[in-house]
């Protein structure tokens, strides 16, 4: 469309389309434009094959013009703000002017787009310049902001116009009619009305985006936001979404007289920088990839600005602070900060236990999610648990892809992507999970929690236990009231380095299952070890405490999309009631896991399912854990053949 907009003509002719479906129908990467070859249209190229294709206009799913058409549709919005701001700057009528003829080109446009969803129907949910309510709010709000620059410049006619042909029947007959209750997609949407409101000076527009009881922005705080900061739907990606819409109607506000930065809107800043793995990224949970806080810093110029907060200033001193929240916002020089010391922490809102050791991005980082499930967010993937390490991610989320993907529900959605339990080849169902034990003794950190009813009639809890910054082990503990398959499944980045020799094996024609690769299973009785190179010179080890019989399958998985392979493994068992003891070595040296008998107080054994006890030998470190998560009273006759007695959750001795 060119650099400028010269008349109502210079807007697209058509709204845009749902950026979910810009992806390659061969190998789920997202597409890349690449040359316009027509008015409208452009050829679009697979980000890791590069194959090309084309726009096809039967579907929306293959309509790719249309995803770009809707950053053309941002953009011009964008530039109507830029300009104004350039206008406020320098006082130059040709900045306004041009914002003008932008203002008006879509006054022109707006009413002759068609209304449509992400699919095309005319309904309400959709928009008009987007193909969804969410869409049109993104657009809108940088729209009215900008009108708002330029707004003395305008003739009463522009304005009108301007009010007419898209502010009030984009806030009124597009947006309000859509309603979510408390969803990041909402605070979008009451960002644009609030905007829209403010600008016109509709008090009824203002009433609806931040007082409404059931949608409104105090109503979003109130349920939205977590007690330890984080926004529910457990997504970081959706968390920095949702921030990214609030700041619009919290700085509309302020500029008119009405103060919406209170705590719940300050935790919100606070939570990623609690949560973030050593290197300052954020682990790809729920429908999320994983979010790096350095490229996220510039909105923390606002948020310093309106909360002053050293930690705020330390992550802003890894951005160049040349963007446009720095110009807007920023607050002049920085104190400088040493490296971050890394320590445990447990944060029962959102259910995330984070074990940590060490200090700056080499530290170890492992973290146990066992919270609310998220919403539509969410995964079925309660007690799932992901590690960083030495500046890597080793036991990896795949996060999500674009929603439009078939492998999507084939993978992403499914339990057996996440690292954690699957009874029977079925996911989870949705549930919420609990902290059972946290915290430290004798130098070990450790978390422990519940899963909630995530299959009928089965119990699974999860303890880890961080011995140092090498050795991790995990007690796993699985009760069904009767036999189950029961898979533990643990993804970990690298390549297999050494397997024990085993048997092709096919897997399942299953969700999860059957997107595997190189399958081969072997059967265990003794101590099992696993390897897998994470790069030159560094190994991590696996290994499967003996003692029960376990069919170890070993195959190859799929990360951040369909080609980014990742080692899995599986330790499959049939029973109703077990503990899968198993530890990870960062450093690749041997760990000796040896289960001891535990009894109750009347001398019975108890199966492992219910009380299990380890004797950890790795190196120096020499620890006996017991998992007990019924905090019975039970003895476990230790190595030395004395015994102990506890009664706690979980004890280390």
């Amino acid at each position: 469309g060119g650099s400028s907009a010269r008349s109502a003509r210079a807007a697209p002719e058509r709204g845009g389309g749902w950026w979910h479906w810009y992806a390659s129908p061969k190998t789920g990467a997202r597409l890349r434009t690449g040359k316009q070859i027509g008015k409208w249209e452009w050829e679009h190229i697979d980000s890791v094959s590069g194959e090309v294709f084309l726009g096809d206009r039967s579907h929306p799913s293959t309509d790719y013009d249309l995803c770009v058409l809707m950053g053309v549709h941002d953009g011009w919005a964008k530039k109507v703000r830029d300009l104004g701001l350039a206008y406020q700057v320098t006082g130059e009528e040709a900045y306004a002017a041009k914002a003008r003829e932008i203002l008006l080109a879509y006054a022109g446009a707006y009413l002759m787009y068609d209304l449509h969803t992400t699919r095309n129907e005319a309904r309400i949910g959709g928009g008009r310049v987007g193909p969804q309510t969410l869409d049109e709010s993104v657009w809108l709000i940088p729209f009215c902001q900008g009108a708002d620059l330029v707004w003395n410049a305008l003739s009463e006619a522009d304005r009108q116009a301007v009010v007419d042909g898209v502010v009030l029947p984009a806030a009124r007959e597009v947006i309000l009619p859509h309603e979510m209750k408390v969803h990041n997609i909402q605070c979008w949407k009451n960002s644009a009305v609030g905007c829209a409101g403010f600008l016109v000076g509709d008090e009824d527009l203002v009433w609806q985006a931040v007082e409404h009881p059931v949608r409104g922005y105090y109503r979003q705080m109130a349920d939205g936001v977590m007690s330890d900061g984080a926004w529910w739907e457990g997504a970081w990606g959706y968390h920095f979404y949702t921030l990214s819409a609030l700041w619009g109607l919290t700085e509309s506000a302020r500029n008119c007289g009405v103060d919406l930065y209170g705590d719940p809107l300050k935790g919100m800043f606070d939570a990623p920088l609690a949560f973030a793995m050593p290197n300052l990224n954020l682990p790809a949970f729920n429908d999320s990839s994983e979010v790096a806080l350095k490229g996220r810093a510039s909105i923390y110029e606002l948020a310093n600005a309106r909360y002053s907060n050293p930690d705020y200033e330390a992550l802003l001193a890894h951005s160049d602070r040349r963007d446009d929240f720095a110009l807007w916002f920023g607050m002049g020089e920085l104190a400088s900060r040493d490296a971050r010391t890394w320590t445990s922490a447990n944060y029962s809102g959102s259910g995330y236990g984070i074990l940590a050791r060490g200090s700056g991005e080499g530290a170890t980082w492992g973290c146990l999610k066992y919270g609310p499930h998220g919403g539509g967010h969410g995964h079925p993937d309660k007690l799932n648990f992901v590690l960083y390490a030495r500046g890597e991610g080793l036991g990896v989320d795949p996060g999500t892809c674009l929603y439009g993907l078939p492998i999507r529900a084939d993978w992403y959605k499914t339990t057996f992507a996440h690292n954690t339990l699957v009874v029977d080849g079925a996911s989870q169902e949705q549930s919420e999970g609990r902290t059972l034990a946290f915290g430290q003794a004798d130098g070990v950190d450790y978390a422990m929690a519940e899963a909630g009813p995530i299959y009928e009639g089965v119990q699974f809890v999860r303890a880890v236990a961080l011995l140092n910054e090498n050795v991790l082990v995990v007690l796993d503990q699985v009760c069904c009231e009767e036999e189950k398959q029961l898979d533990m499944v643990y993804h970990q980045r690298g390549t297999w380095a050494d397997i024990p020799e085993g048997e092709p094996w096919t897997p399942p024609d299953q969700v999860g299952y059957r997107v595997l690769r190189d399958a081969s299973i072997r059967t265990a009785e003794a101590e099992v070890s696993l390897d897998v190179l994470v790069k030159d010179g560094w190994q991590v080890r696996i290994g499967l405490s003996g003692g029960e019989s376990t069919e170890v399958i070993t195959a190859i998985g799929i990360g951040v999309h369909m080609e980014d392979l990742v080692p899995t493994i599986i330790f499959r068992r049939r029973c109703p009631e077990t503990a899968f003891v198993w530890a990870l070595s960062l450093d690749g040296s041997p760990v000796e896991l040896t289960q001891l008998p535990v009894l109750d107080d009347a001398g019975t054994g108890l199966s492992s399912g219910r009380a299990v006890a380890v004797a950890v030998s790795a190196g120096d470190a020499e620890k006996t854990l017991v998992a007990n998560p019924e905090a019975q009273q039970v003895c476990v006759n230790l190595p030395g053949g004395e015994t102990a007695s506890v009664s706690e959750a979980f004890t280390v001795l």
